[in-house]
């Protein structure tokens, strides 16, 4: 089946992210015609005017049906498709992150969003056994991924061979791991692959016994996991941290 020609993103804010990024064709805009004075909305028809970008307001049902969900918040872009990056291109990036078995697609947005945040603008998805760049995902993105280079044409075995062939030290979160991430130290000049699994499944094996450093997050609580978004912030805001707190000791 030949992947569609058109993408329909949905929330106000993603609308707005894929706007800004440039990086998509925006063929129209669908507002909802009931709530066209509401304040965020308003604002985004006026940044899609100044755009010469076409707005069309329709009623909340055509918003559903374009869509697929009631989650559009009156807003909705006709785009192209998402426009992914090589693999070969995003080799040399300082941060890499690799996504293994994330199999649920609200995961896979929420963890773009921290990646965002946390600096791993370089993400290498699997081309089986991850999402990919849906308008759902972009949704829960918040249009982070509109920002960040994406890649989607290797395994995770492959990413990770090459990454260790570039230098890359590899670090896989799994909760079973001999290292607590807290003692964790990376150093300014080192290339950084960091590979997450689902909460079904788990980094794959061949990735966790050929790892630099298998890390587990420490816990104090009753229950003893924790949701694969979640584990995957931590994981990046730590390694975010522990990596600039290397700087020499007369850095500004």
């Amino acid at each position: 089946m030949a992947p569609p020609s058109r993408e329909y993103i949905h929330g106000i804010n993603p609308c707005f992210e894929v706007i800004r990024a440039s990086r998509r064709s925006i063929y129209e805009g669908f507002v909802n015609q009931a709530t066209l004075r509401q304040p965020r909305l308003a604002k985004l028809i006026q940044f899609m005017e100044q755009r010469d970008i076409p707005v069309t307001p329709v009623d909340k049902h055509r918003l559903f049906e374009l869509a697929r969900s009631k989650e559009h918040q009156g807003a909705v872009l006709k785009t192209s498709p998402y426009a992914y990056h090589r693999f070969a291109d995003l080799l040399g990036s300082p941060r890499l992150l690799l996504l293994d078995n994330v199999e649920d697609p609200t995961n896979v947005g929420a963890i773009i969003r921290s990646a965002e945040i946390f600096g791993f603008h370089a993400i290498c998805l699997p081309t089986k056994g991850t999402p990919e760049i849906y308008p759902s995902v972009v949704k829960v993105s918040v249009g982070a991924t509109e920002h960040l280079a994406i890649c989607r044409d290797h395994s995770a075995n492959q990413y990770f061979k090459a990454a260790q062939q570039e230098g890359y030290v590899v670090v896989a979160l799994d909760g079973k791991g001999i290292t607590d991430l807290n003692t964790i130290q990376i150093g300014r000049d080192q290339k950084l692959l960091l590979v997450i699994g689902g909460e079904d499944r788990s980094v794959g094996q061949f990735i966790l016994n050929a790892a630099d450093v298998i890390a587990r997050i420490p816990m104090a609580g009753r229950v003893n996991s924790l949701n694969a978004s979640v584990a995957a912030g931590i994981a990046m805001y730590h390694l975010h941290h522990a990596t600039s707190e290397m700087r020499p000791a007369n850095a500004g």
